[in-house]
């Protein structure tokens, strides 16, 4: 059987760069898995780059060189046996080597060479047989990747991207050098698992299993197993078994093999169907693959297993013409499906610190937005297993990028042996996996190449079309072709560039960033995309990420705090602040406090992004998904995540819960008109008492109207609202209310600060519970966007709910969860309890 031991315990020591003089040549104990930042930070020897301005300070760490270090004492190998050095992701530039002179401290005379490494995100295996038998030192030099990447970009010339370090000439993590959203700390280290694997005659290289269904709907599971043989003794026949639940396959290998492929087909039987969530269960199978020495009955036991999970379902990708363009609509199992989504990045900068309960809990998270879809964007990393496993048992849809983004990449080698073989390998690792319902080329690379001026300087160098068009297609088409491919995000399929530009809203996937970036969010309704695949509008984090990371110490939080550096550089976007401010004007102004305006950019994020959701579902079919920027982010920042960088939800969590709920209530316009779209994504039919009625702000009914309605499953109904329910005569002092069961949407013809919103329209009740409080709130008046930020009197304090539209006399339940004895006034008083009203009243 094979045997496995991981290597855990390691030094780092920076050995080159501009390092203090008191970290140079000083050995600093390291676990692996791990980064330099990480070994630092476990040792008290650098500040947590997250808080306050310490990103600067850890600048020098992107430019210095690194070894890692560990004794590497392994018995003797049999006549018969290989010992493997294993590398599951080395970050990233590296020689490996092996030293067997332990008596120096530096590397001596009996240094050997395994190897050099420039991708992260592929693995590395060595065989070391011949170098075991006696204690050696196992050392890994780790170059700057930035100088690395400076370097290539003046053997092949520069390549344009979207920011100023040449992140596109080197297989690291985009992000890991700063992006809007992110630090630039540029780690270095062992990122994965480091182990050595001793084993005999043969072991299972890589295992790619495919689950289809038959034409008549049972199980089949195509199974790919790659087995390397020893070539140390005479090579004999060899068994292997492959299980798929209580069904098996045993195939025979003939003596004299000398490895390769072995392609096996299982027949499942009966089988269960895997479902996105909220359209049926999510049924897992487990499958195991064992090779065994020997034939027949006379077999050893197992040299090697390899285990996993699959399921049963099919995807497909509506890409068809029609009367609006193209469509992009997911099919599960026949059955097309909205798109619930939100972008994912990674959750921590520092990727080791990332765990499977910290993944449950984001996708958690996730599921309680509403999300059936998460798409893992293409300046990050192949998700692990953990992600996947989670994904797999909750029934989150993966759209999985391939790893280039925001840049031209170069096509010459090594990249694009690089880009070949970890392509090949993620997608033989992540095929098992229900989840991953799509492999995209990339990330806003073939529309920059169109629209960013990269032809111009690009002249005649590549830029990666050769990856979009030729290679990625073709090693997905021969290791997994049970999945569709996008060529990139966004893209219009079945045109070139040249034919119809890849961002046209009309065809296939659409980016909106002309919200937030130019225009106010009320242009969100100029196009009905088919498909929109990334649109987002910036908050800062919550008061208690703010307050732990970014926030002086004082009490008091001063005035012009958000232009100060450590505000500033927690806010990586271009005019960030500028932006924020721009958003606010027209909708509750920019208030002068920053207390008020942190409290106003959290909420107007919030609001726009609501206004976008119900805006496209309202257009289901034609438009058949729509996925967030972002769901989570990986430090304390100010960004378009819904959930910050210690975990707290922030106010756009809870509307994009509400946009993104089963069945929605939300006033449209159509036709120069005001519709009612009932959004009913579930599979019975909502049928009700449809109401409207235009009231006074104090609940004064003006003029009502209604009616009996039944909307199909898995349909939008758009029920036009007519005559003296919309004929408004006073927009500062009118609203309009639509419910329809327990569902409710409000219509306002003025913006928030234009109303004549009362400044303190709620009655509140507090009442003790075991796990915290229940606080009552009745509306004496129209009240907007009453929100409990519990947070400000207990860190760890969480709220069921946020951003809610109370009618004159309409009641809402808050359940605050804390275990803290919280000052009760405090709790329903500025600036705990918040509404829109308290921003603008006159």
């Amino acid at each position: 059987m094979k045997i496995s031991r991981d290597l855990t315990d390691w030094t780092v020591t920076a050995t080159g760069g501009p390092v203090p003089a008191d970290l140079a040549g000083v050995p600093v104990p390291a676990t692996v898995p791990g980064t330099s930042h990480t070994a630092l930070l476990e040792q008290g020897l650098v500040p947590d780059p997250y808080l306050g301005t310490n990103e600067t300070a850890l600048a020098w760490m992107k430019r210095a060189t690194w070894r890692y270090a560990t004794v590497l004492d392994e018995p003797a190998a049999a006549d018969d046996e290989r010992v493997d050095l294993v590398f599951e992701g080395i970050d990233t530039v590296a020689g490996v080597v092996v030293d067997t002179d332990v008596e120096q401290s530096a590397v001596g005379q009996g240094r050997i060479e395994l190897g050099r490494t420039a991708n992260m995100h592929r693995s590395y295996r060595y065989d070391v047989r011949e170098l075991v038998g006696a204690p050696a030192n196992l050392i890994v030099d780790l170059d700057s990747a930035l100088e690395t990447a400076e370097a290539e970009a003046e053997r092949l010339g520069a390549r344009p991207m979207a920011y100023d370090q040449p992140f596109n000439m080197v297989r690291k993590m985009a992000c890991s050098f700063g992006w809007d959203w992110g630090p630039d700390l540029q780690t270095a280290g062992l990122w994965k698992p480091v182990r050595v694997e001793r084993w005999r005659v043969a072991r299972i290289a890589r295992v790619t299993p495919l689950a289809t269904l038959a034409d008549d709907g049972t199980g089949l599971v195509d199974v790919r197993v790659e087995i390397e043989t020893s070539g140390l003794a005479e090579a004999g026949p060899l068994v292997v078994d492959v299980s798929v639940g209580d069904r098996g396959v045993t195939t025979g290998v003939p003596a004299g093999w000398a490895g390769g492929v072995l392609d096996v087909r299982v027949e499942a039987g009966d089988v269960d169907l895997w479902w996105p969530v909220g359209h049926g269960e999510q049924p897992l199978y487990p499958i195991e693959v064992a090779v065994h020495a020997g034939d027949g009955e006379d077999r050893s036991d197992p040299l090697d297993l390899w285990s996993g999970r699959v399921a049963f379902r099919t995807v497909e990708l509506d890409r068809e013409r029609d009367e609006h363009g193209t469509s992009f609509v997911f099919r599960i199992n026949g059955k097309p499906v909205f798109a619930r989504g939100a972008n994912w990045i990674p959750d921590d900068h520092l990727l080791t610190r990332i765990t499977r309960e910290r993944l449950e809990e984001r996708v958690d998270q996730a599921l309680g937005a509403n999300l059936n879809l998460l798409r893992v964007w293409g300046g990050g990393i192949y998700e692990s297993d953990d992600f996947y496993d989670v994904c797999d048992e909750k029934g989150v849809m993966v759209w999985q990028d391939i790893l280039l983004a925001c840049a031209a990449y170069p096509e010459e080698d090594p990249h694009w042996g690089e880009l070949e073989a970890e392509v090949r390998e993620n997608a033989s690792r992540l095929a098992p996996h229900p989840s991953l319902v799509l492999w995209n080329g990339g990330n806003e690379n073939i529309w920059g190449h169109e629209d960013w001026g990269w032809k111009e300087s690009l002249g005649d160098l590549t830029w990666g079309a050769g990856y979009y068009y030729e290679l990625f297609p073709r090693i997905l088409a021969e290791v997994d072709p049970t999945r569709p491919y996008s060529d990139g995000s966004p893209y219009s399929p079945g045109f070139t560039p040249e034919q119809v530009h890849p961002n046209d809203p009309d065809h296939g996937t659409h980016h909106q960033w002309d919200v937030w970036n130019r225009v106010d969010y009320m242009h969100y309704r100029d196009d009905v995309p088919r498909f929109s695949s990334e649109f987002g509008f910036q908050g800062p984090a919550t008061w208690a990420t703010s307050r732990r990371a970014i926030l002086p110490d004082s009490a008091d939080v001063p005035d012009g705090f958000k232009e100060s550096e450590v505000f500033l550089l927690h806010q990586k976007a271009a005019d960030g602040n500028g932006k924020l401010d721009r958003g606010l004007a027209p909708h509750l102004g920019v208030p002068h406090g920053f207390v008020d305006w942190h409290w106003a950019t959290q909420l107007n994020q919030a609001r726009a992004i609501q206004y976008a959701v119900e805006h496209y579902r309202s257009w289901w079919p034609r438009t058949a998904g729509a996925i967030v920027w972002q769901l989570n982010d990986c430090w304390p920042v100010t960004s378009w995540a819904a959930v910050d960088g210690d975990g707290r939800r922030k106010p756009l969590w809870y509307t994009m819960r509400h946009a993104f709920a089963d069945r929605l209530v939300t006033v449209q316009p159509r036709s120069g008109g005001l519709v009612a779209a009932l959004v009913n994504d579930t599979d019975e039919p909502w049928a009700g008492q449809l109401g409207a009625a235009r009231t006074t702000l104090a609940g004064e009914v003006l003029a009502a109207s209604g009616g009996e309605v039944t909307v199909a499953p898995r349909s939008v109904a758009l029920v036009p609202l007519e005559g003296s329910v919309v004929a408004v005569a006073d927009a500062a002092r009118e609203v309009l209310v639509v419910t329809l069961g327990a569902e409710r949407g409000l219509h306002r013809w003025a913006e928030s600060k234009d109303l004549a919103l009362d400044a303190a329209p709620l009655q509140t009740a507090v009442t003790g519970q075991d796990d915290g409080y229940r606080v009552e709130v009745t509306a004496t008046s129209l009240a907007l966007g009453v929100t409990l930020l519990a947070d400000r009197l207990d860190p760890d304090a969480q709220v069921d709910e946020q951003v809610v539209d109370l009618p004159a006399g309409a009641t809402a339940v808050f359940h605050v969860t804390t275990t803290q004895d919280l000052d009760v006034t405090a709790l329903v008083s500025r600036p705990v309890l918040r509404t829109e009203n308290d921003l603008v009243a006159r």
